[in-house]
């Protein structure tokens, strides 16, 4: 598998699909030079927990039951902030404050989890690709969010592939 063929199955994983599109996603981890600094630092001090993740899967499905599509990358000439992210995301489908909302998250904060989960499933991919490493910049990528994917690496899966087994299962937790 391609390193863009990898980048493009870890971007499916978040509702960042369907909110942004898989190139913002990517874009995210891999240019995201226009950030504020504190953006940056707090992209990568972001650290992901088993609630975070749960609410994660579960606005995923819920979005992917609901048809919410994907929509094209973000206008990086309006793109300052993760705050300027989040409203993109936000105004991709009217559907998407209240499903975000309804699993816990300010927007500014599911981007950030959104981020944090893309890039530390890119890193984990990193490993086994030469191509897919040289393109990915570990500065944001958050060591224990790796070890949390290394540890969920069949929830991981089974979410990219489409699959219903997570514990999540579609509800809020």
């Amino acid at each position: 598998m391609s390193a863009f063929d990898r980048v493009l199955r870890a971007c499916c994983l978040g509702l960042v699909v369907v909110a942004l599109g898989l190139s913002s996603v990517a874009h995210a981890q891999m240019a995201p030079s226009g950030l504020p600094d504190a953006d940056k630092q707090q992209i990568k001090n972001y650290t992901l927990n088993e609630d975070i993740f749960n609410r994660l899967v579960a606005a995923t499905k819920e979005a992917r039951a609901e048809g919410i599509a994907p929509r094209g990358a973000p206008d990086p000439s309006k793109v300052h902030s993760l705050d300027d992210l989040a409203a993109q995301a936000m105004a991709g489908d009217q559907r998407i404050p209240a499903l975000v909302k309804k699993y816990g998250f300010t927007p500014r904060e599911f981007m950030l989890a959104n981020i944090a989960l893309t890039n530390a499933i890119l890193a984990v991919q990193a490993r086994s690709d030469p191509a897919l490493a040289n393109n990915l910049n570990p500065v944001w990528v958050n060591p224990g969010n790796i070890r949390f994917i290394d540890t969920h690496q069949a929830e991981v899966t089974a979410l990219m592939q489409g699959g219903a087994d997570h514990p999540a299962n579609g509800q809020a937790q």
